[in-house]
Formats: structure tokens, C-alpha cells, sequence
């Protein structure tokens, strides 16, 4: 990988991790789903203006405006009312071994041994996990869980897509996930638009910080970077983003550290990696440049 690709990969699990930590400090002063709103309304003003999708592409967005729009990032953004950033990035990024397993459950997708061991070794870092005080109640681990679930189910419809472009789909989920957000917000919050106006640099820091840099500008460079390379050799970077949203979080909140927290980290992301890297894909990659210098 050419040095400004590795730059610009580490640039955008930096954003991604950045983000929790932005979004613990708005979570401080707007409501969590009211927040997952203005986020949805600067994206969609940002994107949809220049982007078109057709009918027959709204059969798979509007599912997604739910599953990715609601389930993903409200229960998310709510779970992190409630815990620390690093916590709700470990736990969230068992959407990955979800997305694994629903794969195999409804698209016949086989998985190999090593990749069922990951599978159960992240899983075993949630029990860990749940004993630690950074996650004050079983409920709140329910909520990160299914922020989870709603990213696994997200993949397959994407996957199931047709041919949706990234920007484009994330525009326009981001509109059709308006009106549902926004119905969660007046009816489970209150002080919605006092807390915006009242809102304080953080705030506002978060509802731009989480849909231009998060949202427009790190999936715009990561999806480039997909184009460019396998699959294989880049998606194990974006386990990174949890290992940084910790030391992000004790750098600039404060987080505390506990043996569960930790224990459950590394069990977590070290199941993911197992579950996800592909050693043989990679290992036939590091070989192909030398048997270029060799011709």
C-alpha cells in the first residue's frame, strides 16, 4: 500500500474515532435522538441536492433509513448517553461478526472454522464487558447491541442493492430517516429546540463533526480506498476505530480503565479480527509485489 493510502486509511478511522468522543461532548447538552436528527438534516441538505436515486432503488433505502438510519445510529448516539465512548465503540463494532453471521443465516454464505472461533471469542468479550461499571445497566448494553444488530442487517440490504451509489445512498437515507428519528424525538424527548439554541460550541461541533467528517468526507475517502484495493486488505483497519475511541476517551474525558474494559476490548476486537481478516488473501498480497520485482 502506497504511503498516502495508509495515511489517508489512518485518517479515517482517526475521524471515525474522533467521533464518539464529539458525540459524547453534544450528548451533554442535546437529547440523543434530537441529535441523530440534525445529523440526518445536515447530511441529506449536503448530498441530496446532487445526487439522484430511482424507484426501484427506494425498495432497499427505506429499509435502510430504518435498520442504519434508526436502529444503528439513534440507539447508538442513546447508548452513549449512558456509557463511555470507548465502551459503545467495542460494543458496537460486534456488527461485524453479526453481519457475519446473518450472511451465513439468509445468504447461504459459508463460514470456516476460524471465522466461528472469532466469532465466539468477541462474543465472550461482551460477557466480559457487561461486568464493567463503565456499562451502569444491562438495558443500555441491549441498546449498544442492537445499534449493532441494525449495522449487520444494513450490510446485507446493501449487499442485496442495486447498484446504489455510496454518496447517493447515504444522502438519501439520511432524508428518509428524517421523519422517522424525528417522530422518536417529539415523542420520547422534550426541549428539543431550546437545547439547540442553548447549545454551546460542543453541540454544534457534534452535529457537524458527525455528518460532514464522519459521514461525507471519511466514507467518500473510504469507499475511494475500496475501489483502489481488496476488501481484504483494507477492512482490518477499521478495527483500529474502537482501540482509538478508548485512548481518545481517556485522553480527553477522562474514561476510566477497569479489568473488564479491558480484558473485554482486546477479547472483542482480537474475536473480530480473527473472524474477519483473511490471512491467506493477505499473505498472497504481500507476495504479488515481490514476484513483480522478480520479473
Amino acid at each position: 500500500m502506497a504511503l498516502r493510502h495508509f495515511l489517508l486509511v489512518f485518517l479515517v478511522v482517526t475521524l471515525w474515532a474522533f467521533n464518539n468522543i464529539v458525540v459524547k461532548w453534544g450528548l451533554g447538552e442535546i437529547p440523543p435522538l434530537f441529535l441523530t436528527l440534525m445529523r440526518f438534516v445536515v447530511v441529506a441538505l449536503i448530498l441530496v441536492p446532487f445526487t439522484r436515486v430511482t424507484r426501484e432503488q427506494l425498495r432497499y433505502l427505506l429499509p435502510l433509513a430504518f435498520t442504519f438510519g434508526f436502529m444503528h445510529f439513534s440507539l447508538l448516539f442513546l447508548g452513549l448517553k449512558y456509557t463511555d465512548a470507548g465502551t459503545g465503540a467495542i460494543v458496537v463494532q460486534l456488527g461485524t461478526p453479526f453481519a457475519m453471521v446473518l450472511a451465513m443465516v439468509f445468504l447461504q454464505e459459508k463460514l470456516s472454522l476460524v471465522q466461528m472461533l472469532g466469532i465466539a471469542v468477541s462474543l465472550t468479550g461482551v460477557v466480559v464487558l457487561a461486568g464493567s461499571p463503565t456499562i451502569p445497566s444491562w438495558w443500555v448494553l441491549c441498546l449498544l447491541l442492537c445499534s449493532a444488530a441494525g449495522w449487520a442487517i444494513s450490510n446485507l440490504i446493501v449487499k442485496k442493492s442495486s447498484g446504489i451509489k455510496p454518496l447517493a445512498m447515504t444522502g438519501w437515507l439520511s432524508l428518509l430517516a428524517i421523519p422517522i428519528v424525528g417522530f422518536s424525538s417529539l415523542v420520547m424527548e422534550s426541549g428539543q429546540l431550546t437545547s439547540l439554541v442553548h447549545a454551546s460550541w460542543r453541540g454544534w461541533l457534534a452535529i457537524i463533526y458527525s455528518a460532514v467528517c464522519s459521514s461525507v468526507v471519511a466514507y467518500s475517502i473510504w469507499y475511494g480506498l475500496l475501489r483502489t484495493y481488496n476488501v481484504n486488505l483494507i477492512m482490518p483497519w477499521s478495527l483500529l476505530t474502537p482501540v482509538l475511541s478508548v485512548i481518545m476517551g481517556v485522553l480527553f474525558q477522562g474514561d476510566s480503565m477497569n479489568v473488564f474494559k479491558i480484558c473485554g476490548s482486546l477479547l472483542v476486537v482480537l474475536g473480530t479480527a480473527i473472524a474477519v481478516i483473511n490471512l491467506r488473501n493477505l499473505r498472497m498480497h504481500a507476495r504479488l509485489p515481490r514476484l513483480k520485482r522478480m520479473r
